[in-house]
């Protein structure tokens, strides 16, 4: 499956403009799509997923115009929004059997079949008779996924999956995206860099509603390679440090804290010529907050 996003535009009442020329193309595996909280995501995916009309620009989803042919794109889709509502006083069974009914399934065996399969695959079966109102913020993502892999889409659509939820649970999610991730496309839209670090084959960045960056994890990578250092210091050099380089990381230490930065060699030496810089690997947290041009100290 091929999606391609061409010169996609989105501009809100009162001239606010979510999307500002997006190029994108997304094949198989899981897309990570990052950027912080108002850098046009959430508006790139209602747009893929038929739910929101662009300004201009178009997408297509394996020759389907999202505009032109909405009812064969939905054919082909799963979503799952960032809020999405539930049915408390059902059970998860009887949840996923009344969507599967919308989904127009309207065999009983087969409708049974393919609820039960979702339940397996989230990892809910052993859930299915209790109430959706008593479960957990990570159960009901994982509910949320179930019900949009009813009918066995090629493209699944997810929309900041693990926010709010415990590490435990976050984990939870990202195994099962990436177990669902092997014989479709997912599109993971997040700002936590370690849930795409985690699943994403490839991954694309927004910011402002414009894409920053698309590749895979090595290239992003390597645009800060031999550029990633360590040093200690003391606490009140941090702010002096932060206003030479760039600060990726702040961690405590015994003699103070260790601090992360991404600068080539020649700047680091001219800024701080006393302090002592041990080289590390870099992160894709490193390479994010570089690209933004951002740092880990406000």
């Amino acid at each position: 499956m091929q999606i391609v996003i061409d010169h996609l535009v989105k501009t809100y009442e009162g001239g606010i403009r979510a999307l500002d020329g997006v190029q994108m193309q997304i094949g198989d595996g899981v897309f990570g799509l990052l950027g912080p909280n108002g850098s046009g995501k959430t508006t790139l995916m209602r747009i893929i997923a038929t739910l929101l009309e662009p300004t201009s620009g178009a997408v297509s989803i394996d020759g389907n115009d999202v505009r032109r042919r909405q009812s064969d794109v939905r054919k082909l889709l799963g979503y799952l929004p960032q809020e999405f509502g539930l049915y408390p006083s059902l059970t998860a069974w009887e949840f996923l059997d009344y969507m599967a009914l919308l989904y127009n399934v309207e065999d009983t065996r087969q409708r049974e079949r393919i609820v039960n399969e979702s339940l397996e695959r989230t990892n809910l079966t052993h859930l299915r008779d209790r109430k959706v109102g008593t479960f957990s913020g990570g159960m009901k993502q994982r509910l949320g996924i179930a019900q949009a892999i009813l009918n066995s889409p090629k493209l699944l659509i997810v929309d900041e999956p693990t926010s709010g939820l415990d590490p435990e649970e976050r984990i939870r999610i990202r195994s099962l995206l990436a177990e669902l991730g092997g014989d479709r496309v997912i599109i993971l839209s997040t700002h936590i860099v370690a849930d795409i670090e985690a699943v994403a084959d490839s991954i694309g960045v927004l910011h402002l509603g414009k894409v920053k960056f698309q590749g895979t994890h090595e290239e992003l990578l390597r645009s800060i390679a031999g550029k990633t250092w360590q040093i200690e210091v003391e606490r009140e050099e941090l702010r002096q440090i932060k206003e030479k380089l760039q600060i990726t990381g702040v961690f405590r230490s015994i003699g103070g804290v260790e601090i992360r930065v991404v600068a080539a060699s020649s700047e680091l030496g001219g800024s701080l010529p006393h302090i002592r810089a041990r080289q590390v690997e870099p992160t894709l947290e490193d390479a994010y907050i570089h690209l933004m041009g951002g740092s880990a100290v406000g």
